[in-house]
């Protein structure tokens, strides 16, 4: 039998390996970390899906949803037919993001080329501005220097670079209307002539549209109008624009042929009051050139001052007519004449002239012995109704108003040279304004460059006024006849088939408190056409001729018979009575009908 001490041992069960603490540990931390982001995920998810959903919408269409402005036109000026004057052209400015531009330095030179500017120049403005969004490159460019920054775009694949639209400002006229018209600046706003004084209607109201772009920052789709854009008003201004370009081109010549420091030339309407043509030189041309300060771009017809010399004897004339205390046949002696320790003396020894041999010769004397019939106050308060030391109203800026000293401070020799034009100062418009009256049968009409008031809001321009009769501003036309005859000192001012009237004027400039220059002059002329039933007023003003005539018959009459002439046929203007000699001896005699 077996040895029970020999059983069979039964086998022990494998021991179990213990399980080390800090593997359970992790095991747990990481479960306990997923089980966390888990939470934290889904709980973002739906905070963002459901609590901010407005507000990563607003966030999201910031990034790619932009406002963009509407360029708007700037108002046409157009002239008295339609013809433009300064126009609005869409054009492309050039603007760079230089954020992005800043890693293409070395395609600097390729856009600089395109856009004619200097490479270091455009480098450095790149540089100083890398932290911004925009920067404007090149405004209002042409076409030329479009095509060519798009052809280098593409060539050296420059981002960073873009186009926007503009509207440029353009003066068909040029030179030509210079200093009537004015110009803007790059910002579109109005610097000089009308595109200042009325800027606030011509301005133009850009509008606002949301606009989808990409990343290159390029328009994908438009959304909405946020703003419709509101166009500039369009004016229509009086002046002609053939007849301007004749003006302008006689004017220039005279100023050439003569070697003259500048000169000024305005025609108005004798009917309405219009400004139909006003010019000057020198002048300059808004569309690029505009050097040269105010000695060019400023409207001399209206801002410059002068003594009108005898150009003022018919308003004496008038003044004496209308006291009654002298007649067309009243007759003076023209020799020297003292006042005080002042002589007063004429050209030439003219002896004894009547009323109408006064205007004709322009004798200082007898202009000086017909205001001495007056008093003091009687020649200022006709100057100052005409008016002299008032701005005329045209409503252009920087216009001067001249200077005309109360009579209350002249003395015996200031209101003799009051007389013969010295002693007091107007611009060429004044002088035109006045003559104006005499054109309208003594009626005296505000001037103006609109043939409406663009202003609806604006005052009433005020009503015409009757400054002098009827009877005496004919009989005054009759005798300045006679200055544009072979007899009177404007014989170059006649017109074949029209009788003109008008009065010469040569008058020394100041020089200060040294008296008046011995060899500087001013040479005018005013005067209307036809004579019996005027249709246009002209004032022309020559400033310092050089080439040694000075003399306002020589120099600036011939300028009135050229750009009268041609006005009277641009205006289909009939001639005059084919016998103008009889009517002349008529109406001198007073008994014209």
């Amino acid at each position: 039998m077996p040895n029970p001490s020999r059983r069979a041992r039964k086998p022990l069960p494998p021991l179990k390996p213990r399980r080390a603490p800090n593997l359970v540990l992790r095991r747990r931390l990481l479960m306990s970390g997923l089980s966390l982001a888990f939470v934290v995920l889904t709980s973002g998810v739906f905070y963002r899906q459901v609590i901010q959903t407005e507000f990563l919408q607003r966030e999201g269409e910031a990034r790619y949803l932009r406002d963009a402005v509407i360029p708007a036109r700037r108002g046409m000026i157009t002239d008295r037919n339609g013809e433009p004057l300064a126009v609005s052209t869409p054009v492309e400015t050039v603007w760079a993001e230089p954020r992005k531009l800043i890693d293409h330095l070395d395609k600097i030179p390729a856009i600089a080329q395109a856009l004619g500017m200097d490479a270091a120049f455009l480098r450095d403005r790149i540089e100083s501005n890398r932290d911004k969004g925009f920067l404007y490159v090149k405004r209002r460019v042409t076409f030329e220097e479009a095509r060519a920054v798009r052809e280098a775009i593409a060539r050296h694949k420059i981002t960073g670079l873009d186009f926007e639209s503009e509207y440029r400002r353009f003066y068909p006229g040029a030179e030509v209307f210079a200093h009537v018209i004015g110009f803007t600046n790059i910002e579109d706003r109005g610097q000089e002539g009308i595109e200042l004084a009325y800027d606030r209607v011509l301005k133009a109201e850009p509008g606002l549209q949301r606009v989808i772009r990409d990343g290159r920052k390029r328009t994908v789709q438009q959304v909405e109008q946020v703003s419709p854009p509101h166009p500039g008003r369009d004016l229509a201004l009086t002046l002609d624009r053939r007849l301007q370009y004749l003006a302008y081109r006689e004017l220039k010549a005279a100023v050439t042929e003569h070697k003259a420091k500048g000169g000024s030339l305005v025609v108005l309407d004798a009917a309405t009051g219009e400004v139909l043509a006003m010019v000057n030189q020198p002048s300059f041309n808004p569309n690029s050139d505009r050097s040269g300060g105010s000695e060019r771009r400023r409207n001399r017809t209206v801002t410059d001052v002068m003594e009108p010399g005898s150009t003022l004897k018919p308003f004496v004339v008038a003044a004496a007519l209308e006291k009654q205390v002298i007649s067309p046949a009243s007759r003076f002696s023209t020799a020297p004449y003292s006042i005080g320790r002042n002589v007063v003396r004429d050209v030439h020894n003219y002896g004894t002239l009547d009323v109408t041999g006064i205007i004709t010769k322009s004798s200082n004397v007898g202009s000086v012995k017909i205001a001495q019939k007056m008093s003091y106050g009687d020649l200022w308060s006709l100057y100052d109704r005409l008016g002299f030391g008032h701005p005329t109203g045209v409503g252009f800026p920087g216009e001067s108003r001249g200077l005309l000293r109360h009579h209350s401070t002249w003395r015996p020799f200031e209101h003799a040279t009051h007389s013969f034009g010295y002693g007091l100062s107007v611009t060429p418009l004044q002088l035109a304004q006045a003559y104006l009256v005499l054109a309208s049968d003594g009626v005296k009409r505000p001037v103006t460059l609109f043939k409406r008031d663009p202003l609806m809001q604006a005052a009433a321009a005020p009503e015409a006024v009757r400054i002098l009769s009827q009877d005496t501003t004919r009989r005054l036309r009759a005798m300045m006849e006679t200055v544009v005859s072979e007899q009177g000192t404007a014989k170059q001012a006649i017109i074949a088939g029209y009788r003109a009237a008008g009065k010469t004027g040569t008058a020394k400039k100041s020089a200060g408190k040294a008296g008046y220059s011995s060899n500087r002059y001013q040479s005018v002329f005013a005067g209307f056409v036809p004579a019996r039933q005027p249709r246009f007023v002209m004032v022309v003003m020559i400033d310092e001729p050089g080439a040694g005539a000075y003399y306002g018959g020589v120099v600036a009459a011939p300028i009135f018979q050229k750009v009268m002439e041609g006005a009277l046929r641009l205006f289909n203007v009939p001639p005059d009575d084919p016998e103008p000699s009889m009517m002349l001896a008529q109406h001198l005699q007073g008994t014209a009908p």
